[in-house]
């Protein structure tokens, strides 16, 4: 192509990544950061050659159907595609590209944030300072329970469960997990790491659970309401993978009964709704919750950017992306 591609920019970008794009593509972008309607997507789609578009843009398979001829290609700000429907995209012949294995330090700094911050109720402290209800040090006032020594297991091992736990290491944390498979020989040795075949033997007996599993068909509610009730009544449940691999309700059920000493969630079920019942187990004390920050990091957006860029550049310019979420249509 002798011209920039046109593109169309869903959300508003990083300063630095939206000065690329403007040099690199005839871009037209969302400075409001308003959630784009379907109409609009389709009205800013004409004549673009490829669309950039973010978690909080459903690209369904209604909306798929409706772009102009013009669109070549989907490029998605996010690891995750479940936004996407892909085999709608699939059926259009439109590559869908993402931006994978940028985020793991920031996510695994996350997950260790929130560990502390159920484990030791740094939200209800914090609140109590800012609402002045904080009156004096007391011996038993603001317990928690330390880390040093407690079992961690990990439900997913890939390369964020693996940063979690050489971080977890250093606070005294004994590491287990379970995976689709072992890790290599090499990682186990480094991460002092058990592996438990069982999933249902491993959430019994562990003190804090961090899922770092991916979302997929086969992990929706992989932690039931069966499994859930499996868990120790002072293990602490830590997401910052997808809210629908845990079953919500019944999680809130058992905080609220005191059968789960509280837990720590970065991502819902129904996000970006989130729960009235967990803002109230917030509220007194029981879980610590953020808004799926696990990615917030200048320079993991950044790096972010330069990837989505480098996938629609590529494409546009007749070669294969190096991030196909569908491959086998290029």
């Amino acid at each position: 192509m002798t011209a920039k591609p046109k593109l169309l920019v869903t959300r508003r970008l990083p300063p630095a990544v939206t000065d690329r794009l403007m040099k690199e593509f005839d871009a037209v972008p969302n400075p409001d950061d308003r959630i784009l309607s379907p109409d609009e997507i389709i009205a800013g789609a004409a004549g673009k050659d490829a669309l950039l578009v973010t978690p909080s843009d459903k690209v369904n398979a209604a909306l798929i159907e409706r772009l102009p001829a013009s669109v070549k290609m989907i490029a998605t700000f996010s690891v995750g595609h479940e936004h996407i429907d892909l085999a709608a995209a699939k059926k259009r012949g439109l590559p869908v590209s993402n931006t994978p294995d940028v985020l793991t330090d920031a996510t695994a700094d996350i997950a260790l944030l929130l560990m502390l911050g159920a484990a030791r109720r740094a939200y209800e402290g914090e609140r109590a300072v800012r609402d002045a209800t904080w009156k004096s040090w007391s011996t038993t006032y603001m317990l928690g329970v330390h880390m040093t020594g407690k079992r961690l297991g990990f439900f997913g091992m890939g390369r964020i469960g693996q940063a979690v736990a050489r971080r977890a290491r250093a606070f005294g944390l004994q590491i287990h997990y379970h995976n689709r498979r072992p890790v290599a020989p090499v990682i186990a040795e480094e991460l002092g790491a058990t592996y438990w075949e069982s999933l249902d033997q491993m959430l019994a007996r562990m003190d804090i659970i961090s899922v770092n599993c991916p979302h997929t068909p086969a992990t929706y509610h992989l932690l039931s309401a069966r499994r859930l009730k499996l868990l120790r009544k002072e293990a602490y449940i830590v997401n910052t993978a997808r809210g629908g691999v845990t079953d919500e309700d019944t999680l809130i059920k058992l905080i609220e009964a005191g059968d789960i000493a509280g837990a720590g969630l970065d991502v819902y079920e129904h996000e970006p709704a989130v729960n009235p019942k967990l803002v109230r187990l917030a509220r007194a004390g029981k879980v610590t919750l953020l808004p799926h920050m696990g990615s917030a990091t200048i320079e993991g957006r950044v790096e972010m950017g330069e990837k989505v860029i480098i996938n629609i550049r590529t494409f546009l310019d007749n070669h294969k992306p190096p991030d196909r979420v569908l491959p086998s249509m290029l």
